[in-house]
């Protein structure tokens, strides 16, 4: 049964409806809030087949505002410029051996992993344990490199990750319900036109068929993408 204040949300919006990004922002700041401070997501249902290569989304994108979470940080790295240089940057845990070891005794006590390429021949080992939980450095996102200051300080500053999953969805956090409209609704446009640039050249047809904003207690509000539409 849905609760009180879910029901008064739902009375704030049309869900036949599609707003324009900055009215569904407003709509989703008015819902009654909740005891504590909610995750604002984007869910996306994309027009790809994920289970062709060429038509995987993927990537990462910096929020203007950050996502408001405390991000922890793995470096794995042999001792030297790139273990001292994540440090300073602020990485919570730094180690190659150590780490490999305490990952593989099923320690996950962190949000993303960094590696360097020299780290990556043994890290690859741990794909079973890492992969499942999306905590696996990739390439593709830039957390398999040499500069693992400007990694990690991208991470901490609010870069968010972004992949389809089998069914073509995508979900990505863009903030908390403390957040400014305004701010909600720039990191959400930051977010939106970054899965519009990604759109795969092999699909046919309409790429974003559904987007949706809403918070970890709330009903969605779909938000018209026609602006976004690459």
């Amino acid at each position: 049964m849905p609760s009180k204040r879910y029901k008064k949300a739902l009375e704030l919006v049309d869900g036949k409806k599609a707003y324009p990004l900055k009215a569904a922002v407003e709509i989703l700041t008015k819902f009654p809030k909740a005891k504590f401070n909610e995750t604002v997501d984007l869910a996306f249902c994309l027009g790809v087949d994920p289970k062709q290569s060429d038509q995987m989304v993927r990537g990462t994108v910096p929020l203007p505002h950050g996502s408001g979470k405390t991000v922890r940080v793995l470096v794995f790295a042999k001792s030297g410029p790139s273990a001292e240089a994540a440090k300073s940057a602020g990485a919570e845990y730094v180690g190659y051996e150590d780490m490999i070891k305490k990952c593989q005794e099923g320690w996950s006590d962190f949000d993303v992993a960094v590696a360097t390429p020299e780290a990556m021949g043994e890290v690859r080992k741990l794909g079973k344990v890492l992969g499942p939980r999306g905590l696996m450095p990739n390439p593709k996102t830039g957390t398999v490199t040499d500069d693992t200051a400007r990694a990690v300080k991208e991470v901490k500053a609010g870069r968010v990750e972004f992949k389809v999953d089998k069914a073509g969805n995508v979900h990505v956090p863009v903030g908390k319900i403390a957040f400014s409209a305004a701010q909600i609704e720039e990191n959400a446009r930051a977010v939106i036109e970054a899965i519009a640039k990604a759109r795969p050249h092999s699909v046919k047809g309409i790429y974003v068929q559904s987007c949706t904003l809403s918070a970890t207690m709330s009903p969605p509000v779909r938000v018209d993408v026609k602006e976004f539409a690459a």
